[in-house]
C-alpha cells in the first residue's frame, strides 16, 4: 500500500527513543521528511542522520519557549509539518492516594499543555492546504484506566478529550485528529514501570513480566515497529476518512470493543 507520505513533512515530539523513534523512522522509511526531536541532547540529530531525509532538534517542550522553537526549526528545515505526532514521556507511577496538586499540574503540563500548543502552531498551515494529520501517542489507559498509573491516566485522558472535541472541528478541512494507544509495548518507559511494580509489589521485575504477559491475548509484549506500522497507516493518505478514533495497538489486552 502506498501511503502517500513522499514529500510530506512529518514532526515527530519525544522521537529520540521509544514509541517516538520508531514512528520517526516508520515515516520516513515511507518518504517524508522527518523532524526529530527530544531533550537528550545530540540523540535527536544522531537518529536524524540515520534517516534519509531528516533533521534533529534538540528541545525541552516543557519549557516555555519549546513548542514555539521547535515549529520555527522544522519550517526552517522542511516547511510547515503536514504531520504532527504529538508523544512525550509519562509522569511517575503512582496510585491515587498518592498524587496531590502539584503533581497534577505537572502532569496536564506534560500531557496536554505543551501538545495544545504545537497543534495551535500547526494547524492553521493544515487547514490552508486542505490536508493534515494529527497523531497523539496515547495509551490504554485512556480506554481502562491503569492502576498505579493515576497521573499518566488523568492526563492522557484530558488530552484525548481535547483531541476528540478538535477532530470534529476540523474534518472538514481535510485534516485528521486521531490517538493510537499502545498495550504493552517493550520500551524503556514499559520496563521503567514493570520496575516500578516490582518494587511496589515486592517481586522480581522477571515475575511482574510473567504476570503482565499472562494478561494479553498474544501472550508477549509488542515491538516498537508493530506500533510504528499502524502510526504510519494512520498519517497516510489511505486513512483519510479515519478521524476522531482511538485505536488500540495492544494484543487484545483491553477486553472491551
Amino acid at each position: 500500500m502506498d501511503l502517500g507520505l513522499s514529500g510530506r513533512t512529518a514532526l515527530v515530539c519525544g522521537s529520540t527513543g521509544g514509541l517516538g523513534e520508531a514512528i520517526a523512522r516508520a515515516l520516513a522509511e515511507e518518504g517524508a521528511n522527518t523532524v526529530v526531536c527530544g531533550r537528550r541532547a545530540g540523540r535527536a540529530k544522531e537518529i536524524a542522520a540515520s534517516l534519509p531525509r531528516a533533521v534533529g532538534v534538540d528541545v525541552d517542550l516543557l519549557d516555555d519557549s519549546g513548542p514555539a522553537d521547535l515549529y520555527a526549526a522544522t519550517v526552517a528545515a522542511f516547511g510547515p509539518p503536514d504531520i504532527l505526532v504529538l508523544n512525550g514521556p509519562g509522569p511517575r507511577p503512582a496510585p491515587a492516594t498518592e498524587i496531590d496538586a502539584a503533581d497534577v499540574e505537572g502532569a496536564l503540563g506534560a500531557l496536554v499543555l505543551q501538545h495544545v500548543r504545537l497543534v495551535s502552531l500547526a494547524l492553521p498551515a493544515m487547514r490552508a492546504a486542505g490536508w493534515g494529520r494529527i497523531l497523539a501517542v496515547g495509551s490504554s489507559g485512556v480506554v481502562a484506566p491503569l492502576p498505579n498509573l493515576a497521573l499518566s491516566n488523568l492526563g492522557r485522558a484530558a488530552l484525548a478529550g481535547y483531541l476528540k472535541t478538535l477532530a470534529a472541528e476540523v474534518a472538514a478541512d481535510g485534516v485528521t485528529v486521531n490517538l493510537l494507544l499502545p498495550g504493552r509495548i517493550r520500551t524503556d518507559r514499559t520496563a521503567a514501570v514493570d520496575a516500578a511494580n516490582a518494587q511496589r509489589s515486592g517481586r522480581t521485575v522477571a515475575e511482574v513480566e510473567r504476570a503482565s504477559t499472562a494478561t494479553i491475548p498474544a501472550g508477549r509484549y509488542g515491538r516498537p515497529e508493530e506500533f510504528a506500522a499502524a502510526a504510519a497507516f494512520l498519517c497516510g493518505a489511505p486513512a483519510s476518512y479515519v478521524t476522531g478514533v482511538a485505536l488500540r495497538c495492544d494484543g487484545g489486552l483491553v477486553r472491551g470493543l
